[in-house]
């Protein structure tokens, strides 16, 4: 799979296993509401331990790793004794458990089985467990994440914030046979320090309670809380088509409500790791310029955020490059005004402000199509960014281009700087630093299809190829060292499709016409309509053919065909055999069934797989 060159020799402190203590429990805390223009008590539960950050403790620690290292997290479940997590009885896609959890490592490409990136066990309260995680040799540095995944719980768990970043640092520049990681680049240079920042995005959806257990609600049907009234995320009626929006709730940057990041220069290249952590919001990120004398987003609702942002974020929209899809290098640095992701996304993008000044950071209005919301949302303020410096002039993307060829001068090695700066010089391209060869073959074939299945009166069904998730049932048996196309769809809304271990290659997306292909560079995704019957324009899908990634929308804007897309996708099956999951990432849908067991497995020499023999 992978075509990076061996890892180099690290220094020490690199060659040390990752040791974390993890420990679960509910957290008492404050998070900032910009409707009532004061901080909000809350009870949720949380990873604690080394690494979190006492002032936002509703993200986990960042978690740092080299090709070649072992992390060993210990998860050490303090929670309360839960009635709702039985030894047995009762269906599997209630929601259930919310006290016991476990661990995934998203994006990794790790063993699923054992004491590894394993799903299908529960941590239960009272009990800890040891996760080791051995990172290949041969693993992509990039950025990734983990969240817990307990099927019944994950998205109250996730909701709560319960996530974190994982990234994997890498040391290994290019070679005249191998390609190399692209941190070896984006080191720094003279007068030009690649500052990073990573963000973890977050919907965290707390709400406060009546007495008969009712969710309290503004006028305008946003959560409300009381003075003395604790906020917590309790149950499945938090979630549900429309429930964030509705909620009145604001988007999180690592841990902060309409915050303000410092420390940005104009005219320096800053590498942005994103993290979609949130569970049930389409971010469609965008940055412009404050107006002068700008208001304060004090006493802001969700329903005048677009009225604050036309009067005070008022600059054109600055353009940046996107460099890495789920952690995974891109073939070229491509230019972008909106980057969307959906929840489970990474986006590593370079950002260059072009003059000193306050930004916005938003999240820009969406299609209806093409958020899981299903709903056309305006513009939402995520915060601000206070940028020093001086000004730059010109094209910001031919100002990349120079800092970029600045630091291959200065960074890759003399065998291979000649090339690297070839291909920066032609349209940006990164094809040194891509890490898994195209999939030009493949050996077999899959499908799948997302359905909800709302045939019978008060029920709600969420399936996968029309059935919904049993845990006692291997849906896929799949070959070790095979390669498949898979075609997927959605017959009801749109799903974020995650599949854990091996990555995938995005070969076409195919639009409702049944003929334009929307992941083409510079395709347009015109199909849904707004109320008016006009064409909306959704950004998300153009320049992804060919990208590689974890997680994607499969889009359908209609019921039925009217509004479906194709998404054909190719994948290898390599080195790790063992039973993992794959399923939709608004993570109450996978609770209650849209997920999928898939097992890997030796070939037996005769076309089929090997028997497990014990």
């Amino acid at each position: 799979m992978m075509n990076v060159a061996p890892r180099a020799a690290a220094p020490a402190p690199e060659l040390r296993d990752i040791v974390y203590d993890l420990i679960v429990k509910y957290t008492e805390s404050q998070l900032w509401n910009p409707t009532t223009n004061r901080q909000d008590k809350v009870k949720l539960r949380s990873y604690q331990g080394r690494g979190v950050n006492p002032g936002a403790p509703f993200v986990g620690p960042q978690i740092e790793v080299y090709p070649g290292q072992t992390v060993r997290m210990t998860q050490h479940n303090e929670l309360p004794a839960d009635s709702t997590c039985p030894v047995r009885g009762g269906s599997a896609n209630v929601p259930h458990c919310f006290n016991g959890t476990n661990l995934h490592t998203h994006g990794l490409w790790i063993n699923p089985s054992g004491n590894s990136d394993n799903v299908l066990i529960s941590v239960n309260p009272g009990i800890q467990f040891q996760y080791e995680y051995n990172i290949p040799p041969d693993h992509p540095a990039g950025t990734f994440w983990y969240h817990s995944h307990r099927h019944g719980s994950t998205a109250l768990q996730v909701s709560s914030g319960m996530a974190g970043a994982l990234v994997v640092r890498g040391t290994r520049p290019p070679t005249p046979s191998a390609n190399g990681d692209i941190d070896t680049l984006l080191k720094p240079i003279s007068g030009q320090p690649f500052t990073e920042r990573v963000l973890v995005f977050q919907q965290i959806q707390y709400a406060c309670r009546n007495a008969d257990g009712s969710i309290k609600r503004n006028p305008d049907n946003t959560y409300k809380c009381d003075p003395g009234d604790v906020g917590g995320v309790e149950d499945y009626d938090q979630f549900g088509p429309g429930t964030w929006p509705n909620s009145g709730r604001f988007t999180s940057i690592n841990g902060a409500v309409l915050g303000r990041l410092q420390g940005a220069e104009a005219g320096k290249v800053e590498r942005w790791r994103m993290v979609h952590g949130g569970v049930r919001d389409s971010i469609a990120l965008q940055f412009r310029k404050r107006a002068p004398g700008a208001a304060e987003p004090a006493g802001l609702r969700t329903a005048a955020a677009q009225a604050f942002v036309d009067t005070n974020c008022t600059g054109a929209p600055v353009p940046y490059h996107l460099v890495a899809a789920d952690g995974l290098t891109m073939a070229a640095a491509t230019r972008t005004q909106v980057a969307v992701l959906q929840p489970g996304y990474r986006w590593d993008a370079l950002v260059v402000f072009p003059e000193p000044g306050d930004y916005c950071v938003l999240d820009n209005a969406s299609t209806s199509g093409g958020n899981i919301n299903q709903n056309l949302r305006p513009t939402q303020l995520l915060g601000t960014v206070r940028v020093g410096g001086s000004a730059v002039t010109g094209d910001l993307t031919d100002y990349l281009k120079t800092q970029l060829l600045a630091a291959a001068a200065a960074n890759m090695p003399q065998d291979v700087r000649t090339r690297v700066t070839a291909e920066i010089s032609d349209g940006l391209k990164l094809t040194s630093f891509i890490p898994h060869p195209d999939i030009n073959e493949f050996t077999g074939t899959q499908t799948l299809t997302f359905n909800i299945d709302v045939s019978q009166i008060n029920e709600v069904f969420f399936e996968i190829d029309g059935q919904p998730y049993d845990g006692n049932r291997i849906d896929r048996t799949l070959k070790l060292g095979g390669v498949d196309e898979w075609t997927l769809r959605s017959n009801l809304a749109s799903h974020p499709f995650h599949i854990h271990v091996n990555p995938f290659q995005v070969v076409k997306i195919i639009a409702p016409d049944g003929t334009t292909d929307v992941s083409a560079p510079g395709a347009v995704d015109n199909f849904a309509r707004d109320s008016s019957g006009n064409p909306v324009i959704d950004p998300q899908y153009p320049g992804l053919k060919g990208v590689w990634k974890d997680t994607l929308l499969v889009k359908n804007f209609a019921a039925g065909p009217r509004g479906q897309y194709t998404v054909v996708i190719r994948t290898r099956y390599e080195r790790y055999i063992g039973d993992f999951v794959l399923h939709c990432h608004i993570l109450d849908h996978e609770d209650q069934g849209m997920m999928q067991n898939i097992r890997i497995a030796i070939p037996d020499g005769r076309g089929g797989v090997a028997a497990s023999h014990h």
